[in-house]
């Protein structure tokens, strides 16, 4: 479990942090809320491997969380009335990483609370789609509550976050090649916006992600990719390639019924670079591990 704490005090919205503030209600008198995000609600030994321990750490000294963001929207989801994000790397946006100010109106609000590893804030088209504010998604937790301020007296409310995407490794058991300079990963299923209500994608339309490697020549490679799912668990084909500098393709595998599930790595391992009878062999694990592993 990863502790982390978000309070939220009676105090007006501050220029220091990217906000956004929909609708003002100057007639009804505003009241300091404060929220407590608990814990990060995180297994470690499913998501990056290793033993069982479960740590207690801190959003300003875990990795995996570079902003956060907190949203209130009206109880019918229809108007956001409050939208802050902090970015860890920019003291700017916060006095203390993790503790925000602001008060509501009295009224019924869904809360949304994000932590995740991207340093742009991401972007509500509305209120259950959710998207990163760049080309790729990240590890993302997320939590959502529905709040009722009934009276002028400060609220205080407690939250857990889960991490609610799926990841990807694909790592290379040969070594990279001085032509080959991309990696091209393309999934059948799963998205990269989600939905902070259910913590599922909003798209199962599958999608394509091109990265420039920075592996040195001679050196195994590692590629990862977080997206989002629409089920806990989902199957679907991933196709790898790797290309040049001019996107010629070098290589190109599909693997098939590769199984997905959310706060889970799924493990694909092979050769990339250098392939001959075998390269289409691939063996599969049925059971689940801390990571589920896969060669192709």
């Amino acid at each position: 479990m990863m502790a982390a704490v978000v309070l939220l005090a009676a105090t007006s919205c501050s220029n220091e942090s990217e906000v956004t503030v929909v609708e003002n209600q100057k007639n009804q008198a505003p009241v300091p809320v404060t929220v407590r995000v608990a814990d990060f609600s995180m297994s470690q030994e499913d998501f990056l491997g290793g033993g069982s321990t479960r740590a207690a750490v801190a959003p300003s000294t875990y990795s995996g969380v570079k902003s956060l963001t907190l949203a209130f929207y009206t109880s019918d989801g229809t108007k956001q009335k409050y939208c802050v994000t902090q970015l860890k790397e920019d003291a700017s946006t916060y006095e203390t990483f993790g503790n925000f100010s602001l008060t509501l109106p009295t009224g019924s609000y869904k809360m949304i609370v994000l932590g995740y590893n991207s340093e742009f804030p991401v972007v509500f088209n509305s209120m259950t789609d959710v998207v990163f504010g760049e080309d790729k998604s990240r590890e993302m937790f997320c939590y959502m509550q529905d709040v009722t301020i009934d009276d002028e007296t400060p609220v205080d409310l407690t939250a857990t976050l889960n991490r609610i995407v799926s990841r990807l490794n694909v790592q290379s058991t040969d070594n990279r090649t001085a032509e080959a300079t991309k990696v091209r990963i393309s999934l059948s299923k799963g998205g990269r916006g989600f939905n902070p209500v259910t913590g599922f994608a909003t798209s199962d339309a599958g999608f394509v992600n091109v990265a420039t490697t920075s592996t040195a020549v001679g050196a195994t490679t590692l590629s990862t990719i977080n997206f989002f799912i629409v089920e806990e668990d989902e199957t679907m084909d991933v196709a790898i390639e790797t290309l040049d500098d001019a996107d010629n393709v070098l290589f190109s595998k599909v693997v098939t019924d590769v199984p997905f599930r959310r706060n889970r790595t799924t493990k694909l391992t092979g050769a990339m670079y250098h392939f001959g009878d075998a390269a289409g062999a691939f063996t599969l694990e049925t059971e689940w591990d801390a990571t589920y592993n896969k060669d192709f």
